[in-house]
């Protein structure tokens, strides 16, 4: 198969609208069928409908070791967007690259997959293992099946990349998250006896109010890690819903809410004094008026933090790739924390800015296109010159 520059691989993978809610199987194929035209052979692991896939490869020694170059292949969706171009179509301006997931990833894997023929002939030392993953955007779902079946096998990567955009600079760590729902069962009844009823959405109140007390008590400067911004776990409630008609006392509500944790923070302890506030203080005034009423606390997604020591191997080699040490944090999640939960050290490096991520008119600019090419041949340099230890 010819050799096809980030460019061109860009506009191919713009080309596959894989929003979060729809397959991606089409553009795994694609890339299976390219990897396949020099020699690569892929796994895929599906989900349990067997609409959406990862792919994972290995290029070079079946052993041990290398680095893992990992990337999701999903985008958020345009509905109600502004967009000035077609979002599934790569628009070139000004020396930026316009479509939805330039930047937000797929500029990465277009390098990625740009480098295969590089990696191929070259003669490494250590493997490089591609991971593509689907679902990133709804909760850094799909990874998670790829992980456990890696987590068994004898031959275990020794490092990994996530190539969000961070515009080219270094990062090890970000914060986790964790989303909850909480859904509270009133009594309805006419507004006119609202007494002899439980209003969900005033009890509903109270909780998102607790939420708030506990967001405070994280914001205390005891808690603060400088290297974040904000430099504190957050809570926030996002979306409400209750109510039916303004004369019937509602007799349900729920709310969702999510915290942004430090990586030394456990974010489940916030869901953990919720649920203690609510068995302990509202439930029981609820159950005054009617005893079948309820609050429920359910999961909607989780990913754990990131925080790779400055002093590891890791570290090490991204200031290398990177040609910086001035390692950084973002505020938005990734996969690296799930990386390395299962052993696998990771660190955070990519084309393109978060800024024009989830926007309308995304875009990447072509010089972080071409200098996330220019890291990935150094990676190919290193893994045939140094990588012994990898």
């Amino acid at each position: 198969m010819s050799n096809a520059s980030s460019r061109e691989l860009l506009e191919r993978l713009i080309a596959f609208a894989t929003v979060s809610r729809d397959s991606n199987l089409e553009l795994i194929r694609f890339i299976e069928a390219y990897l396949a035209g020099h020699g690569v052979q892929s796994e895929l692991f599906y989900n349990e409908e067997g609409t959406k896939a990862n792919l994972f490869a290995t290029i070079g020694p079946l052993k041990s070791g290398g680095v893992v170059l990992s990337g999701h292949t999903d985008v958020v969706p345009v509905d109600g967007q502004a967009w000035t171009v077609d979002p599934f179509h790569l628009t070139e301006k000004d020396g930026r690259l316009y479509g939805r997931g330039t930047a937000d990833m797929k500029g990465f894997i277009a390098s990625v997959l740009a480098a295969v023929p590089v990696f191929v002939r070259r003669p490494l030392l250590a493997p490089v293992h591609l991971a593509f993953s689907y679902d990133e955007e709804v909760g850094c779902l799909g990874v998670r099946p790829m992980l456990a079946e890696l987590q068994k096998r004898p031959h275990k990567p020794r490092l990994c990349l996530i190539g969000e955009p961070t515009e080219l600079k270094p990062v090890l760590g970000h914060k986790g998250k964790l989303a909850m729902r909480c859904e509270v069962r009133g009594a309805a009844c006419h507004s006119a006896y609202a007494p002899y009823g439980v209003n969900a959405i005033e009890y509903a109140a109270q909780l998102i109010g607790r939420l708030g007390a506990i967001g405070a008590e994280l914001a205390h400067p005891d808690h603060h890690d400088e290297r974040f911004d904000p430099p504190y776990s957050t809570v926030q409630t996002g979306v409400i819903k209750g109510g039916r008609a303004l004369n019937i006392v509602p007799a349900e509500c729920e709310f969702d809410f999510e915290v942004r944790a430090l990586p030394s923070f456990d974010a489940q302890e916030v869901a953990n004094q919720l649920q203690v506030f609510a068995q302990e203080q509202v439930l029981p005034k609820m159950r005054a008026v009617q005893p079948d009423t309820d609050i429920r606390l359910r999961p909607l997604s989780a990913y754990p933090g990131l925080a790779t020591s400055p002093e590891s191997e890791a570290a090490r080699l991204l200031a290398h790739l990177s040609g910086s040490s001035a390692f950084g944090t973002v505020a938005f999640g990734t996969e690296g924390g799930l990386f390395d939960e299962a052993g696998i050290p990771t660190v955070v490096c990519g084309p393109g800015s978060m800024d024009q991520g989830h926007k309308p008119d995304e875009f990447i600019a072509l010089d972080q296109l071409n200098g996330c090419d220019a890291m990935l041949i150094r990676l190919a340099d290193y893994l045939c010159a140094e990588a012994a230890y990898l």
